[in-house]
């Protein structure tokens, strides 16, 4: 019976593993390659342009890259990962990420050097005869593909620094207070993260089309602003999770169901 026991416990936990990994990886996936886009978070709320002013000669608008939207999934999942499988786990996850992220980018870089086929040109110009779907696609595409870069070094970065600073303030806290361990290393992190990726895609390595410091600061805080009020709200979905899987590992219930199992193979 405790075989089984343990069996079941085992195939959870792998189970477990799995799924984590595979809401980690996807988003993870899917946020870097819309990050390319900038949008305006008062144009979404119909409401005008903030223009606040920031260190003189800075002007801050809420715009923010759209990746921003899911990578709060990545936080939760990198923290529970961290929470039932260790610092090792989340640092393993992440170098398969960037392995991922870099082979999804090489294939589309690919796909765009492609030759187009004409009907394929002819059928989407939808009216407007000088529209040519290859060149915006390929437009579209490259312009992610121009940010790898940045994104790998400030994936990797956040990654193993979340990762570290969670480990830490668990230890600290004697297992206690998981909001503190998750929101403390979210907010690290993501501050390192929010500016790596512009400074190198946008301006370090951006060529004729770079962006000004004062541009990359002021994308990084309204990016580090949403993901630090984000950390901050996501806290009491984390405990719902946390409890969700703490009941889904419990032994008792797993014992349970071995034995209902047991008796109905008797």
């Amino acid at each position: 019976m405790n075989k089984k026991i343990n069996a079941a416990y085992k195939t959870r936990k792998n189970w477990l593993f799995i799924v984590l990994t595979g809401i980690f990886l996807i988003n993870a996936l899917v946020a870097e390659i819309i990050g390319a886009k900038i949008f305006s978070l008062e144009a979404l709320l119909s409401l005008p342009p903030a223009q606040i002013s920031f260190l003189g000669d800075i002007t801050l608008d809420f715009n923010l890259t759209a990746g921003v939207l899911i990578w709060p999934v990545v936080f939760v999942t990198t923290d529970l990962i961290n929470e039932y499988f260790g610092n090792k786990a989340v640092k393993k996850i992440s170098f398969l990420g960037a392995i991922l992220i870099l082979y999804a980018f090489a294939a589309i870089w690919t796909t765009t050097k492609l030759p187009p086929a004409q009907f394929w040109i002819d059928v989407n110009k939808v009216g407007n005869e000088s529209f040519n779907i290859n060149y915006s696609f390929s437009r579209v595409f490259q312009q992610g593909l121009n940010i790898i870069v940045g994104s790998m070094v400030a994936f990797i970065l956040s990654q193993l620094l979340d990762a570290s600073v969670f480990n830490y303030l668990k230890k600290r806290a004697n297992g206690k207070f998981l909001w503190l361990r998750a929101t403390g290393s979210t907010i690290i992190s993501q501050f390192i993260d929010s500016f790596v990726v512009l400074f190198i895609a946008f301006y370090l390595l951006a060529g004729s089309h770079k962006w000004s410091l004062n541009q990359v600061i002021s994308v990084g805080l309204l990016n580090y602003m949403y993901k630090f009020t984000i950390a901050v709200l996501l806290t009491p979905l984390l405990y719902l999770f946390h409890d969700i899987i703490d009941k889904y590992l419990k032994k008792e219930s797993i014992t349970e169901l071995v034995e209902e199992t047991v008796s109905q193979e008797d």
